[in-house]
């Protein structure tokens, strides 16, 4: 089976052509999605909607409660499962999301992924979560460089699995040259949504949006239930914005915050597929182009051809 992943940088429209796709050929959706998979988290994470839902069967939403951690391994391994039931069910999955590191856990091979031990990684974490982006970046670079690009949720795994295991996280997504491990156990094509310049615009238009579609009472409703130190909390524009309801912050200044992580986490995106992924099975789509839906359309089936 050769996986047909449509990725691209938050807010640059994957979701809602990969809808179509699906909706036109009869799929299924895989949502690779780091956010998404949290219960209740929902307006933050621009979760599809109960009527998106009912049109495309959706797999990897809300699979777990945001206390849970959740990783890449683990993510992986449900989404072989999920695709062997869409199959059973006659709808062929796509996978679709931002979170390069999911489908990459899927499609190479993994190291083991090493055990912390859950009382020191908690006491270093609350040490760590006190810490700038900027400070976390700096230690990442010295502990495990290859890392040191990536986002704050990932800087602090990294740094805590440099410390309290002696190895680095990078080491794990390196296959072991063993007879079984020779190649990726999930060949994979891409197809990249990229709007382009635009994808600034869109990206404030989006948070705005989400506030006029109740963010601000979600996570009102959220911080009355769920504990502060809950992996779900992660999710870009949430922490801040409970800082704001909080009182450590003007909501004006939180949601302008929250556009400016939300920018600074679709340039990291970006980053990540142009160096990451392997140039021979990507292919870039505009997807405000008159055509971007044919032409998606043509991708896909090209792949179901050759599967």
């Amino acid at each position: 089976m050769i996986w047909s992943c449509i990725v691209g940088p938050t807010a640059a429209g994957k979701s809602s052509l990969a809808l179509q796709m699906a909706e036109a050929r009869g799929l299924a959706i895989i949502s690779a999605d780091s956010r998404q998979i949290y219960r209740s988290f929902d307006v933050g994470t621009a979760k599809p909607t109960a009527a998106e839902q009912a049109r495309v069967p959706h797999y990897g939403i809300d699979v777990v409660a945001p206390e849970v951690r959740y990783s890449a391994h683990a993510w992986a391994t449900d989404a072989q499962e999920w695709a062997q039931r869409a199959e059973v069910a006659g709808t062929p999955p796509i996978l679709v999301g931002g979170t390069g590191l999911y489908i990459r856990a899927l499609v190479e091979p993994l190291a083991p992924v090493p055990t912390l031990d859950p009382d020191r990684r908690a006491r270093l974490g609350a040490w760590l979560d006190q810490q700038p982006w900027s400070t976390l970046q700096q230690w990442c670079q010295r502990l495990d460089p290859v890392r040191a690009h990536l986002g704050r949720t990932q800087l602090l795994r990294a740094i805590e699995t440099a410390l309290l295991a002696g190895v680095r996280q990078s080491d794990s997504f390196v296959a072991p040259r063993s007879a079984d491990h020779r190649t990726p156990t999930h060949p994979a094509r891409y197809l990249v949504v990229d709007p382009g310049e635009v994808l600034s615009a869109r990206i404030a238009g989006r948070v705005h949006a989400m506030v006029e579609a109740g963010f601000v009472g979600e996570v009102q409703a959220l911080r009355e239930r769920v504990p502060a130190e809950a992996p779900a909390w992660k999710a870009s524009g949430y922490t801040v914005m409970r800082e704001a309801i909080e009182g450590h912050r003007a909501l004006n200044e939180a949601i302008e915050r929250v556009i400016i992580e939300t920018r600074q986490y679709a340039k990291r995106q970006r980053t990540w597929y142009r160096h990451q992924l392997p140039a021979a099975q990507v292919t870039w789509l505009d997807p405000l182009a008159p055509d971007a839906l044919d032409r998606a359309l043509v991708w896909l089936d090209s792949g179901r051809t050759h599967t």
